[in-house]
C-alpha cells in the first residue's frame, strides 16, 4: 500500500520530531519532509518533483507564519490539502486559516486518535472540523444573509448535506456533472463560502436542513 505523504511545517524542533514519530507509527502515513517556517516550506515546494498529499502547518512561526503561508498556498497551490495546527483557539485566526483554504484546524493537544482521524478525513474528503471549529464557523456565518435561492439550488443544497458524491447528486437531479459543478460554484460565490462543509453549515444555520 502506498502511504499518504505528509509534510510538517513547525518551528518547534521537539514537537516536530515527536509529531513525525507519531505519524510514522500510523500504517497509512509517512512523513516526507520537515520545515521550520512558511518561507522555507514554499521554497521547498518549488523544488519538489511531487507534492505531498497533506501538509501540517503551524500557525505561529517566525519568518513567515501560518496565515501568510496559507495566503501564498491559496494563490499558487489551491489543490494542496493543509491541516492547521495551533496551541490557541483564537476565533479570528481560525477564520483566517479556513477562509484562506485550510482543510481543518486542530489544537496541538488533540488526542492521537482524533489526530489520526483528522488526517484520514482530510485526505479522503478534503476537510475535518472539530466541534469547536464548526461552532466558530457557524457563529461567523451571517445570520442576516438574504441570498435569494431558487428551488433547484435549495434541492442541490439539501443533497449536498448528505453523503452523496457530486456525481450521485447530478444523477439524482437528472443533470450533467458539469451543470452540478456550476450550481456548486455559483452557490459558493453567492453565499460567500469556500467548501462543502461551509454549505452544510449554511444550510443548518438557515434551517434548510434539520439536524
Amino acid at each position: 500500500m502506498n502511504k499518504i505523504k505528509i509534510v510538517i511545517v513547525d518551528d518547534h524542533l521537539l514537537f516536530s520530531q515527536s509529531l513525525s514519530f507519531l505519524i510514522n507509527s500510523f500504517k497509512e502515513f509517512a512523513v516526507c519532509g520537515n520545515y521550520n517556517n512558511g518561507k522555507d516550506f514554499l521554497t521547498g515546494l518549488k523544488a519538489m518533483d511531487e507534492l505531498p498529499d497533506l501538509v501540517l502547518l503551524d500557525v505561529n512561526m517566525p519568518v513567515m507564519d501560518g496565515v501568510e503561508t496559507m495566503r501564498r498556498l491559496k494563490e499558487d497551490y489551491q489543490g494542496l490539502r493543509v491541516l492547521a495546527l495551533s496551541v490557541n483557539d483564537d476565533e479570528d485566526t481560525i477564520i483566517k486559516m479556513i477562509s484562506n483554504g485550510a482543510s481543518g484546524y486542530l489544537l496541538k493537544d488533540t488526542h492521537p486518535n482524533m489526530f489520526r482521524e483528522a488526517l484520514l478525513k482530510v485526505h479522503e474528503t478534503g476537510y475535518f472540523y472539530t466541534e469547536m471549529v464548526s461552532g466558530v464557523l457557524i457563529n461567523k456565518l451571517e445570520a442576516g444573509n438574504k441570498a435569494s435561492l431558487k428551488e433547484r439550488e435549495l434541492e442541490f443544497i439539501r443533497l449536498a448535506c448528505t453523503e452523496m458524491t457530486y456525481r450521485e447528486i447530478a444523477d439524482e437531479m437528472c443533470l450533467s456533472p458539469k451543470t452540478v459543478d456550476g450550481y456548486r460554484e455559483n452557490l459558493f460565490q453567492k453565499l460567500e463560502i469556500k467548501t462543502r462543509i461551509g454549505l452544510v453549515l449554511y444550510a443548518m444555520k438557515n434551517k434548510i436542513v434539520c439536524v
